[in-house]
This record gives structure tokens, C-alpha cells and sequence, in this order.
């Protein structure tokens, strides 16, 4: 809600210049009533001034100073429609009572999509007053606005809003809609009798499921919640707290991590990312890595400006960093949105050029780290109301947000519609995956590394679903990916995958069986790279390596044989001496990275035991692999 200030009203009430004796009209009874508005205004009673200041211009319609102070009450009480109307009246009495008066008459018409009068009439304030310096600055900055908005007009942009149902929307209010990369569960805000809680929908082929409230550990009936985002993979939840017995100042950020059909209680974020201050509208990059969010801390550029927090190597959240003058302005930035891309923000300002109020504009990230200058999504995306809120699914296709400018159910609605392509961010993919044990098939918690294959280095990492053993990442396109899953007192699993750019909407689905330790259980190590007939392990390798020590050191009475195999191409026995350095070459990494060599054994299959037909590259490939087997658990 934002607070309707009064001694603005009385402030610009004195402004006027004339006293309680020295008015325009001579009515005593409008006069009275005007008087009676003043004292009302005093006691922050806006409701009846207005009705007394109807009957001061009912008894006399010349009153220009109940005229302006009306104009005045609509304004301040965003009721612009109205503003803008009254402050016309009274400047039709006489046009040059009170020329300051033109700003406010111009701002209300800018808030109505009226750009035409807007400009004539900041032109009149600036023509017939001697503005201060920063509130010229304001009238030309308005001015560019209305320019802005004129031209955005004239070029509109692809607009088709999609109601998303009576699953979601309800005669109440719903807004910020946060959604999984897999679009399959929805959590939004949803007002009732001025409270707001969480609200979770799942997608179906014929729409959105009806909503139920997310969690009692959430959900409060004596606070807010609202302003979340929720983590690709649907664990986490991270949304804003406002006046809660916990929190450090007016708003604070708090995280919860899904607990089966569950969530846990929130935890607050703490210092760095909290302070005395105003935290808010938190937004969460692919990784994990980079909590973006707004804050009204010292450092700033405006009132509010848009930050982020790099995840530190300890598990604590880094000292927050201004996105600095290409995203934030001397005015208000707020409702970031990274898409998983990594690369593209999305968020609302009202100090770029736009259509009046807050718009939502798009900036890039370029190859040396920079925000690109933001661009406006444009018109009818934007309007002369207040746009924010914006969340794009991971394809970039298509965007959601929240309005009340259609004919929806009631209040504000969440709709959604396809981005233009020239306003999407760079396309993703995603795994899915299960994990399970290979025998009884029952669901398992483990952990999930994704790892990029080409820098060898791990981009996400996260656990599988406790209640039904599901995992989901986003990941960048035209990559090669290795997967390992673990989980105490089952061997590992290794797996590899591409996600390739004309397959973006057709997610990598993958099903992990978990084996348990036991003699004679093997893991296939599909992430351990040699070059054609060489037997030097390539630098890609080594975090699978180091799972497998990681393996060992958890395991310490585990022994294991590392096998080598490779395909029927070429002259067995030189295979058979190729597929036995490729283990030894493992064996040796792992005792020089203090794995006892009691613990180890090495040998070369060749072409025997092929896994799949030799017929084809694929097959062939298959067969050239390394494995180890269990030999020894200790028990």
C-alpha cells in the first residue's frame, strides 16, 4: 500500500499565497465549507474535505482556490482521472492564479495518458514560474516522458494478454507470479481483507489447477508475505517478510526450502543482504549463485535501487554490490527478474523514459560483465499505469504479469502473452530427472551436480525431492553436461548429456537408478575423457576423478577395480594394452591423491563385454569406456 501523504495537501494549500480572509469569492457559505475541508485535511480526513469542497463549488462555481485544493485531495489520493479534471475547472476560471499549480495539472494528465496537455502545460509551469533547480529538472525529465510515450504509441509492439484461469485468478487480488523452469507449479500472491499470503497451481494440459494456500510455515495471518521468487528447481523460495518480530528493519528477505508436500519455516536471509533499511523483491540466478533484489540502503543512486549478492564459498551471502548507473537512476528501480540465462534482466523504473509511471524495461549483460543500456519493452506493454512484476519462462517465450486494466475476475489478475522477439532473453533448456533405487524403485533424496564438461567446472548443484525423487536444472544451450547423483551407502551415478538450441522446449528427461554398495556392483564412468587411442586423462575428467576419490574417502573400507574397455576397431591386442593404461592412468590419479593402492586394483578389458552393438559410432562409443567395481565393502 503506499501512504497517502496530507501535509503534502496542507503544504501545497499554504503555497497558494492567500490567507483565510483574502479569497476569489465573497460566498460566506462556500467559504465555510472550504475552511472546514482545511481543518478536515488537518486530521487526515480525506473523504469529507473532498465532500466539503463539492459544497464550496456547489455554492459558489468560481471558487478557483477550492478548485485547486480539490484538484489537490484527487491528486494526492491517486484519483487522477478526477486531478486532472478539477485542476482544467479552476484554470478555466483564471489562468494565472496559481502557476505552479500547471506541474501538478500537467503530472495528472501524464498519469492519464493525456502526453499532448501534459507538455503544454509543464511548459506553462516552467513559462510562468521560476521553478527550483531540481523541480525543472523533474518538468523536463516529464517532458522526454511524454515525447517517449508519444512515439511508443505510434509504434505499438505485439500485446495479446492470456488470463491464466479461475484456477489462479479469483474475484481477490493475485499478483507476482514465480514459476518452476518447467512451468509445471505456479506460486503467486493473493490478497484477502488486505492480507496477503502464497498460493500454489499446478499446470495441466487444459490450464492451471485451482489454487491452494502453499504452507501454514509460510503463510502468516498477522504479517505479509508477498514479492517471491522461487528457485528453478522449485526447493526454494525466497520472498519479502515486512514487520515481522525476526527482522532487522521495515522489510526483510527470507528463504524456505521445500520439505516433501512441505516447506520449512522461513529463515531470515540476515546481514549482509537485511538491514536497517528496506529489502525487498528478491530474484534468483539459474545457479543459485546471485540473489538480485531492491533496497533504500545508503550507497544508492535513488530512493530505490536494484542489488546483488554473490553466494560465498562458506554457504553465507556476500556484501551486496549497486548494479550501478547503466540499471539504477536517481529515481525508483525496483521488481528485478533474472532469467536463467544469466545474461537478462528485466525491471520496472520510473526513471528511463517511459509512458509516465513505472515501465518495465529489458538490459543485457555484455561478454566483459556490463548492463547494456535498458531498453523499454514499449507500448502496449507498458502504459501510463504502473507495470512491474514481470516474470519470463525459461524459453523465453512468453512473459507473465499481473493487472487490472482488462476484464478479468476481479482486482488484479495474473495474465500471461508471447515476447516479442526482439525483447527475449537468450533461450535455455532444462533436465528432469528421477532418482530411485535400481532394485526396490523407490524414490531417493540425493545429491545433483551438473557439471560443465568443457571447463571441468560444477554449475549447479542442488538435492532430488525427498517425497518423489525429482531434480531440475536450467542450462545454456549448445553445451555438453555431466551428471552425477550420489548418495550415502549407494555408488554414485555418471551420466552426460547435450542440450542442443533447436531442441529448447523439449527438456533432457533422465532416469537415475541408485545401486547400493555391494560386491560386484559397478559404476560406468562416463565423464573420465581420453584422447583417440591415448591414454592420458584430458583435463575434463577431473571432476569425475575427484567424485570418485570423494567416493573412496567416504567409504574407507571400500576396494575397488578400475576396468578399461575398449571397441573392435583395430588389432586386439594393442586394444587390450590400450584399455589397460586408460584404468591405470585412473589408478595412478587416485593414489596420488592419497588413495591407499591397497584399496585398488587396474585392468584392461579390450573389446571384450561390449556394451552396445559395434556396428555404429554410437555403439562404438558406448563400448569405449571406463568402470570400477566394488571387490571388497568390509563387512
Amino acid at each position: 500500500m503506499r501512504p497517502i501523504c496530507f501535509l503534502t495537501v496542507l503544504i501545497l494549500a499554504c503555497q497558494m499565497g492567500f490567507s483565510q480572509t483574502q479569497y476569489s469569492v465573497s460566498s460566506r457559505s462556500a467559504i465555510k465549507s472550504y475552511e472546514k475541508a482545511r481543518y478536515l485535511l488537518d486530521l487526515n480526513n480525506f473523504k469529507e474535505a473532498e465532500n466539503e469542497l463539492n459544497e464550496a463549488i456547489k455554492q459558489d462555481d468560481k471558487f478557483i482556490e477550492a478548485y485547486l485544493l480539490l484538484a489537490d485531495v484527487y491528486r494526492v489520493t491517486f484519483d487522477n482521472l478526477n486531478a486532472k479534471e478539477t485542476y482544467k475547472k479552476a484554470f478555466a476560471i483564471n489562468p494565472n492564479f496559481a502557476p505552479d499549480r500547471y506541474y501538478y495539472f500537467a503530472e495528472s494528465q501524464l498519469k492519464t495518458g493525456d502526453y499532448e496537455g501534459a507538455i503544454i502545460n509543464y511548459n506553462l509551469f516552467k513559462e510562468k514560474t521560476s521553478p527550483a533547480t531540481d523541480k525543472l529538472a523533474l518538468a523536463d525529465k516529464y517532458i522526454a516522458d511524454c515525447v517517449f510515450a508519444l512515439n511508443a504509441i505510434k509504434n505499438p509492439v505485439s500485446f495479446k494478454p492470456q488470463n491464466l484461469g479461475p484456477g489462479v485468478n479469483t474475484k481477490e487480488e493475485e499478483y507476482f507470479a514465480a514459476l518452476t523452469a518447467d512451468e509445471s507449479t505456479l506460486i503467486f500472491t493473493r490478497q484477502i481483507n488486505r492480507n496477503e499470503d502464497f498460493y500454489r497451481s499446478f499446470k495441466t494440459d487444459t490450464g492451471y489447477t485451482t489454487a491452494k494456500y502453499l504452507s501454514k510455515n509460510i503463510n502468516t495471518p498477522n504479517y505479509n508475505e508477498g514479492a517471491q521468487c522461487i528457485s528453478p528447481d522449485g526447493q526454494y523460495l525466497f520472498f519479502t517478510g515486512c514487520n515481522r518480530p525476526d527482522g532487522y528493519g521495515r522489510c526483510d528477505i527470507y528463504i524456505s526450502q521445500k520439505e516433501g508436500n512441505d516447506w520449512s519455516r522461513p529463515l531470515n536471509l540476515g546481514f549482509p543482504i537485511n538491514t536497517k533499511g528496506w529489502e525487498s523483491q528478491p530474484s534468483l540466478s539459474a545457479d543459485g549463485h546471485t540473489l538480485y533484489f531492491v533496497s533504500d540502503r545508503k550507497g544508492g543512486l535513488g530512493s530505490y535501487d536494484i542489488w546483488k549478492s554473490q553466494l560465498q564459498t562458506d554457504g553465507k551471502w556476500g556484501d551486496p554490490e549497486n548494479l550501478g548507473p547503466n540499471i539504477n537512476t536517481p529515481y525508483d528501480e525496483q521488481s528485478p527478474f533474472i532469467h536463467p540465462d544469466n545474461k537478462t534482466l528485466y525491471f520496472s523504473s520510473n526513471g528511463w523514459p517511459g509512458m509516465g509511471n513505472k515501465d518495465i524495461f529489458i538490459s543485457r549483460l555484455d561478454s566483459l560483465g556490463n548492463w547494456g543500456k535498458p531498453a523499454n519493452l514499449g507500448y502496449p506493454i507498458n502504459t501510463y499505469g504502473e507495470e512491474n512484476g514481470l516474470t519470463i519462462n525459461a524459453s523465453g517465450t512468453k512473459a507473465f504479469f499481473s493487472s487490472n486494466n482488462f476484464n478479468g475476475y476481479g482486482g488484479f489478475d495474473i495474465y500471461s502473452f508471447d515476447l516479442p522477439q526482439n525483447l527475449r532473453p537468450e533461450a535455455v533448456n532444462y533436465v528432469k530427472g528421477v532418482v530411485f533405487d535400481a532394485d526396490s524403485k523407490q524414490k531417493l533424496e540425493s545429491v545433483i551436480e551438473i557439471i560443465d564438461l568443457k571447463t571441468a567446472k560444477s554449475i549447479h548443484t542442488s538435492l532430488s525431492d525427498a517425497i518423489d525423487g525429482s531434480f531440475l536444472a536450467t542450462l545454456p544451450v549448445n553445451k555438453e553436461y555431466g551428471l552425477n547423483v550420489s548418495k550415502n551407502g549407494y555408488l554414485f551415478y555418471s551420466g552426460n548429456f547435450s542440450v542442443i538450441k533447436n531442441a529448447v522446449g523439449k527438456p533432457i528427461l533422465l532416469q537415475v537408478p541408485l545401486q547400493k554398495i555391494a560386491i560386484g556392483k559397478k559404476v560406468i564412468l562416463k565423464n573420465i575423457f581420453f584422447d583417440t587411442d591415448k591414454y592420458n586423462l584430458k583435463p575434463e575428467s577431473k571432476t569425475e576423478l575427484e567424485k570418485i576419490i570423494d567416493f573412496l574417502k567416504e567409504n574407507p573400507k571400500v576396494s575397488i577395480e578400475l576396468s578399461g574397455y575398449t571397441d573392435n576397431t583395430g588389432d586386439d591386442a594393442h586394444n587390450l594394452e590400450l584399455s589397460k593404461n586408460r584404468a591405470k592412468a585412473v589408478y595412478k590419479y587416485l593414489i596420488s591423491n592419497q588413495i591407499s593402492a591397497d584399496r585398488l586394483s587396474y585392468k584392461g578389458y579390450g573389446k571384450s563385454s561390449p556394451m552396445s552393438d559395434n556396428d555404429t559410432e554410437e555403439g562404438r562409443a558406448n563400448n569405449r569406456r571406463t568402470e570400477f567395481l566394488i571387490t571388497k565393502t568390509g563387512k
